[in-house]
């Protein structure tokens, strides 16, 4: 019987956690990218690893690796997107904040997505109806909470206005949230797991092989996602607010509006 989108998900990112965590602390291979950017041998391994899986379960789908481009069948309604290694720099000094993202969009819509923790374990997922962190074969809902005021701010991708850095003593941001800086896709999905209040980042992220798994998972488990001046998500000015309720990510949107 074939596997359920989600289960091949799933799956993938798992396969591609084993690569990871058995090729933390050892040599670490670059190659150059654009600018400073650089991929390790581990993201080619963890995308091949991950390539593997979804062709032999969807040979005539397509899919769109960060590291290996488009490949599969052309044209088609079913696209995999697939970030094999979330958090490069961080692998690269041995840092344990890394992810693995995978979503299937068919017609442009996320239908299945999954984003692993590979240091934990753990598998954040939805198929579209919930969001739910897998642990050790279980599966438990997500529930987002703004208790703890912890917010992350990508400093990686910029604003459509001056630094996002200015975010952190901006009125109505200093004093009321704790700033914290995550520079992969986790800091997404701890918003849905309620271990974030929220997140903010510049960047226009439609299709966003980074990004589209951690922000369905985020829509699914029931947090607020809009465009950084609070306006639909992937229109003018670029960004992303995910906020665990209402009330922080007007707290949010009024602290972004004030760097304008």
């Amino acid at each position: 019987m074939r596997r359920s989108d989600i289960e091949i998900a799933i799956h993938a990112t798992e396969v591609a956690s084993q690569v990871i965590r058995s090729a933390v602390h050892g040599p670490v291979t670059r190659f150059a990218k654009e600018a400073d950017d650089f991929a390790t041998q581990t993201d080619l391994d963890a995308e091949r690893a991950i390539l593997d899986v979804l062709a032999a379960a969807c040979p005539t789908d397509r899919f769109v690796g960060e590291e290996s481009g488009v490949t599969g069948a052309v044209g088609g309604e079913r696209v995999w997107l697939i970030d094999p290694l979330c958090g490069t720099r961080n692998f690269a000094v041995g840092t344990p904040l890394v992810a693995v993202n995978v979503a299937l969009q068919v017609r442009g819509t996320v239908r299945a997505a999954a984003v692993a923790e590979p240091f934990a374990g753990t598998v954040f997922w939805t198929a579209g109806a919930g969001a739910y962190r897998r642990h050790r074969g279980r599966d438990h809902a997500l529930l987002p909470q703004a208790d703890s005021h912890l917010v992350d701010v990508d400093l990686d991708h910029p604003f459509p206005w001056p630094s996002p850095a200015r975010l952190l003593d901006a009125e109505g941001f200093a004093g009321r949230f704790h700033a914290r800086v995550l520079s992969t896709a986790l800091a997404l999905v701890w918003v849905a797991a309620g271990r974030r209040a929220g997140y903010v980042t510049g960047g226009d992220l439609r299709d966003s092989v980074h990004f589209s798994s951690a922000i369905a998972v985020c829509q699914a488990a029931g947090c607020v996602v809009t465009g950084l001046g609070g306006q639909p998500l992937h229109t003018p000015p670029h960004g992303l607010i995910a906020a665990a309720d209402e009330s922080t990510h007007a707290e949010l949107v009024a602290a972004v509006a004030g760097l304008r």
